[in-house]
């Protein structure tokens, strides 16, 4: 049985690569027929899109090198957008195909199609979607793309394709103009990020005045998760770009917007839902410069956070993003810790810790009840030390709540007390570290399969072994702040350290795909920029797939 399954396997392959031979040679011979070539192109993409070796094999017989010089020959706009569509395919199936077609000419003859006023959006569309698949979990690709320019007209587009604020998707026109300028977002998320590139980051972050404009005017989930995603993963890891994101008034703006939504969570899930991809990018923001919270104090951001955080329709992981950003606006700011005291987080804080069984939930409270701690306890033993320039009637306030202050904190150092208890019991120790092994490793295979939500690994789009070292290498780090979180009570160092390593970028997005290679710039520490990050790779792969189609 064994044998007559094995006959059928190298049966179905020879069958794969006569069709391969005969359509190339119908692609040779059938110069002068458009229609025919188009045909033959289609077809080529759906053999390979369902086999990585038919696009190996498509590649040892000289068809990749013919479409490619088809694409820039052909007089025909259709087989042009075809021969982009099918050199896509094949290079996202198989890493050897992408490394092949990873040059300096065709970038170059990329970057031409867009910058070229005859090149129509289907055109450009197809030019994107290639771009995407080359850079994807390749560092060379992301250097290529920078070296040729072809990053600057990405930029450009990404400015103009989109004139108007009101954006009327039921329109042809404006909606094919929202899928360019949509997947020319998730091409810039992965020029910056898997690996991350911090010259990309730079180049990219002249877009962020931009970005605020959008983000101000057209409060669309449409806009706003793709804004977001970019945002988050132009400043993940980057101090210098997350410095200047500020300065040009970026967390101002997400502030507002937050704030915008959370108003409007009362009355619709989405805005909801969408509230937490934003507050997911402010902690990408945040969580480097921790002193950076103050401008958030200024729209009592902890307070919404707060009012979200007991939105019924949010899942586990975007609660956890919310109480994870909640630490960081307090890590270093007294302006956020009384905030939370004001609005009742404290309670909240605890009650998370006493009934919730999940993990994560349960370090990122720890998180925030640590970072309150001096604060807390300044507040109890005497008002008069207090060091806000509050008012009397503020001061009297707290003074009325100190009682309630008192016990909260109480209950909050007897459920940290027994955390540590457990922490030291030895049986109890070594369960808790095979349980963060096993955690760590599970979500490194999580994360490499991943992005390629543009966000998880295919076979055709892989980083290189180098590059995929260096981004597990990274997601491990961050992962060691969990295990620093099991024994944080210890002391309030531990604790710093462990929310530093957080990441909410990566955190951001880890939720977004598993899937396919593309983009993964839509959410935890490494959990959480490509849930989003709409900006999951997988919705991006997908997005630029269906825009990519000439058919």
């Amino acid at each position: 049985m064994q044998t007559s399954m094995e006959s059928e396997d190298t049966k179905k392959i020879q069958e794969m690569k006569t069709d391969l031979n005969l359509l190339l040679e119908c692609l040779k011979y059938q110069m002068d027929n458009a229609f025919s070539q188009k045909e033959a192109l289609v077809t080529i993409h759906s053999i390979c899109q369902q086999n990585s070796n038919a696009s190996l094999y498509f590649r040892e017989i000289g068809g990749l090198m013919f479409v490619k010089n088809l694409a820039k020959s052909s007089e025909h706009s259709m087989v042009k957008e075809a021969a982009l569509y099918t050199l896509g395919a094949v290079a996202e199936q198989n890493v050897y195909c992408q490394q092949t077609l990873c040059t300096s000419e065709l970038f170059e003859d990329l970057t031409w199609f867009l910058s070229n006023n005859d090149s129509n959006t289907n055109l450009k569309r197809m030019s994107v979607y290639v771009i995407l698949v080359l850079v994807s979990n390749n560092r060379t690709g992301q250097t290529l793309v920078r070296e040729t320019g072809c990053i600057s007209v990405l930029s450009q587009l990404f400015k103009t394709v989109l004139s108007k604020y009101e954006l009327n998707l039921s329109d042809g026109n404006v909606f094919q103009s929202y899928q360019l300028w949509s997947s020319v977002c998730s091409t810039l998320c992965v020029c910056v990020n898997n690996p991350q590139n911090d010259e990309n980051q730079m180049l990219c972050s002249s877009l962020f005045p931009h970005a605020n404009d959008w983000l101000i005017n057209c409060m669309k989930p449409e806009i706003i998760r793709p804004i977001c995603s970019f945002i988050g993963l132009t400043l993940a890891n980057n101090t210098y770009v997350q410095k200047y994101f500020i300065s040009v008034g970026g967390l101002d703006v997400l502030s507002q917007v937050l704030v915008q939504l959370e108003s409007d969570s009362h009355k619709t899930l989405s805005s909801a839902k969408l509230a937490v991809v934003v507050t997911k990018t402010v902690d990408a923001c945040i969580a480097d410069n921790p002193t950076f919270g103050v401008v958030l104090s200024k729209y009592h951001i902890v307070s919404k956070l707060l009012a979200l955080l007991l939105h019924e329709s949010l899942d586990s992981g975007e609660k956890f993003s919310i109480i994870l950003t909640v630490g960081h606006c307090t890590e270093d700011c007294e302006e956020n810790q009384y905030d939370l005291f004001k609005s009742n987080g404290l309670p909240l804080m605890i009650q998370v810790l006493t009934e919730s069984q999940n993990e994560e939930l349960n370090k990122a409270a720890t998180f925030v009840l640590h970072n309150c701690k001096k604060i807390t306890e300044k507040l109890s033993l005497s008002l008069g030390e207090y060091s806000f320039d509050e008012n009397e009637e503020q001061l009297k306030d707290v003074h009325m709540k100190e009682k309630n202050l008192e016990d909260y904190w109480k209950k909050a150092k007897e459920i940290l007390h027994r955390i540590e208890q457990l922490e030291r019991e030895g049986n109890e120790e070594r369960v808790q570290r095979e349980k963060y092994k096993d955690y760590v490793s599970s979500m490194n295979i999580n994360i490499q399969n991943t992005l390629k939500h543009l966000h998880a690994d295919s076979s055709g789009g892989g980083p290189k072994a180098e590059d995929k070292d260096k981004s597990q290498s990274t997601k491990l780090q961050s992962y060691k702040s969990h295990e620093v979180m099991s024994k944080a009570c210890t002391n309030d160092d531990q604790m710093k350290t462990l929310l530093k390593s957080a990441n909410p970028v990566n955190a951001c997005y880890r939720e977004s795909g598993q899937n396919k290679t593309l983009c993964k710039a839509n959410s935890s520490c490494n959990q959480n920029l490509r849930e989003e990050t709409t900006f999951e790779k997988k919705n991006f792969v997908s997005q630029s797939r269906n825009s990519a189609d000439p058919t």
